[in-house]
């Protein structure tokens, strides 16, 4: 596959630093992703792999630098804004609506993109009604696509974990990103669903065109789908490089990886 980084970066984050009184979480982190690049993010806890995904999405607004999506500036927009914009994002700690359907659970994320507002919803017009039956069938193939539609009127809490996990990358997916960021996904999972995860988002790249920027202690994964690793330690960039080029690199060994891996 090309190298659509350099030439053409998706998003790009130039001498970005994050303080937080005398904390520097992040200091100076330069990074680019292209266009259906599938990225690592790796480091120690504490390391600040977590800062940069709040950085990227609106959380935090930069102390230093610059974050530009698409060519256009993301610094000082409102997470939502920066959803509309095409970064979707999942967390550690899963957070599906609990007392929602599967269905509603993406149905919500399909609004973001509706043309019509509040008094398009009052009136209830022909326009309306044509409306929510496009976002009800979008919601539909989606679920299929992803062998969630048996689920489509349980209740988001009650599936099991891995599915679950599922259901959260799909409502990201829903809401039409170009770039999605995937924060420990493999936490709690079981050696299989892990192995299910991995192809998941191999998937998930190739049949939506999308940019994945993942965040994940397990190496097994992280090594295993991804095109390019980038390394942090105490908020510093210590590597970068391919899975083979960071797992031999005697920084990230000493400060993250250890010398077994390489057994």
């Amino acid at each position: 596959m090309a190298d659509n980084t350099a030439k053409n970066p998706l998003l790009h984050l130039q001498g970005c630093t994050m303080r937080f009184g005398g904390l520097t979480a992040v200091s100076a982190l330069d990074l680019e992703i292209g266009p259906e690049d599938l990225v690592g993010l790796i480091g120690p806890n504490g390391a600040g792999k977590t800062t940069v995904f709040n950085i990227i999405t609106g959380v935090y607004a930069p102390t230093e630098g610059t974050i530009r999506f698409q060519g256009e500036p993301l610094a000082g927009l409102k997470p939502f804004k920066i959803t509309t914009r095409g970064i979707a994002r999942t967390f550690q700690n899963i957070r599906l609506f609990s007392s929602l359907s599967v269905f509603d659970n993406v149905r919500v994320a399909f609004q973001l993109h509706l043309k019509g507002g509040l008094r398009h919803a009052i009136m209830r017009g022909k326009a309306f009604y044509q409306e929510e039956a496009s976002v009800e069938k979008q919601v539909l193939e989606i679920l299929d696509i992803f062998q969630l539609t048996r689920f489509r009127n349980s209740l988001a809490t009650n599936l099991p974990y891995g599915d679950q996990r599922r259901l959260e990358i799909v409502r990201a997916l829903a809401t039409r990103p170009k770039l999605l960021l995937l924060d420990e996904p493999a936490a709690g999972m079981n050696p299989t669903e892990k192995v299910e995860l991995m192809r998941l988002i191999r998937f998930i790249k190739d049949k939506f065109k999308i940019a994945v920027l993942l965040v994940e202690h397990d190496m097994q994964v992280v090594m295993g789908i991804c095109q390019r690793i980038v390394v942090l330690d105490y908020g510093i960039k210590i590597a970068e490089g391919s899975p083979e080029e960071v797992r031999r690199n005697p920084k990230v060994i000493e400060a993250y990886l250890g010398d077994d891996h390489l057994k």
